[in-house]
């Protein structure tokens, strides 16, 4: 345990440079007095590192010194080799740079531990993209990647859902998010924060000039924050459903994840074999649409105008097979 805080102390100073003894103790969750005792041990094992007293003091390592990849555990090398996107990386233009990293990080392991990597990429395989979609065609992806590291600003003609359907925006681009597949822009437009789909920009044009990023925006958080406040939005309604046992047995694969989880959470017996349960709706034309793959495996009970759509939905199905 205190050999891998001693690696991680190193490895901090080594990418963060100067720290106090109080902010590597907040970072290692540990006391002050102990960042004193793991210093002491470090400068016992010749590690160079210095410290200096005083408000603008804190720790330091020498310049130019720089610990090597040796203090790696079997898994620690295999989460290297895991947490590693090629098809997510190859579209922002760095699949060659992920390969090369990956080279250069199974030349630096000793022999076993490189043995361990090497049998993790054969027995495992990262696909991104969810099931029955396509993945989107993004060909202004990696043109934004580097607009969002080297903070420049954009010009876009995007294509929205609502009229007019193509607008162009300037935006200033926080950061970029691959959610079940997609990827998605997060920028700041007229003040605002916003999300936008990158497979819907038709044009970019990127500017010379550099923007200020908001040094308090943290893109995990308000992500985080944006999809609570979608699903918040999102449903407006409930639906009372009588659900046969094998439309609950294929849930999972037919309808949406909330309205799965809302049956698994409210199913109650209800006569025949069948569950009565409470779901979230988004809107009437949505439920109806959804609920139509289950077929006769589901009765709405309610609320009235579903039940009613559902029925004239059958009643015109019965007309068009009758002839």
């Amino acid at each position: 345990m205190r050999a891998s805080r001693l690696v991680s102390l190193i490895l901090l100073l080594q990418t963060r440079g100067r720290m106090t003894a109080q902010s590597l103790a907040d970072e290692l969750e540990v006391s002050v007095r102990t960042i004193y005792r793991d210093v002491d041990a470090l400068h016992a094992a010749g590690i160079p590192l210095y410290g200096d007293a005083g408000h603008s003091g804190g720790y330091q390592l020498l310049d130019g010194y720089r610990t090597r990849l040796t203090g790696l555990t079997a898994d620690e090398a295999d989460s290297l080799f895991l947490a590693g996107l090629p098809g997510p990386a190859a579209e922002l233009g760095l699949g060659a740079v992920v390969a090369a990293t990956q080279l250069k990080l199974m030349a630096s392991l000793p022999e076993e531990l490189r043995d361990r990597a090497g049998r993790i990429r054969e027995r495992f395989h990262l696909d991104a993209p969810g099931w029955y979609a396509e993945a989107d065609d993004v060909p202004h992806l990696a043109a934004l990647a580097r607009a969002v590291w080297e903070q420049r600003a954009v010009e876009v003609r995007y294509r929205r859902w609502r009229a007019p359907q193509e607008v162009t925006r300037t935006l200033e681009p926080y950061g970029l998010v691959l959610k079940g597949g997609r990827w998605y822009l997060v920028a700041l437009s007229a003040g605002q924060v916003r999300t936008y789909r990158v497979s819907q920009v038709l044009e970019l044009h990127v500017a010379e000039d550099r923007f200020e990023r908001a040094a308090e925006f943290d893109l995990a958080g308000h992500w985080a924050r944006s999809l609570a406040e979608f699903a918040a939005r999102r449903f407006t309604g409930e639906a009372v459903l009588r659900l046969s046992p094998e439309a609950v047995r294929r849930m999972d694969d037919l309808v949406s994840d909330e309205t799965a989880r809302a049956v698994r959470d409210t199913a109650a017996d209800d006569r025949d074999g069948w569950v009565r349960a409470t779901v979230p709706i988004e809107s009437v034309r949505h439920a109806r649409t959804q609920l139509l793959v289950l077929g006769a495996g589901v009765e709405v009970l309610s609320p009235p105008e579903l039940r009613a759509a559902l029925a004239e939905t059958a009643r015109e199905l019965a007309a068009l097979y009758a002839e």
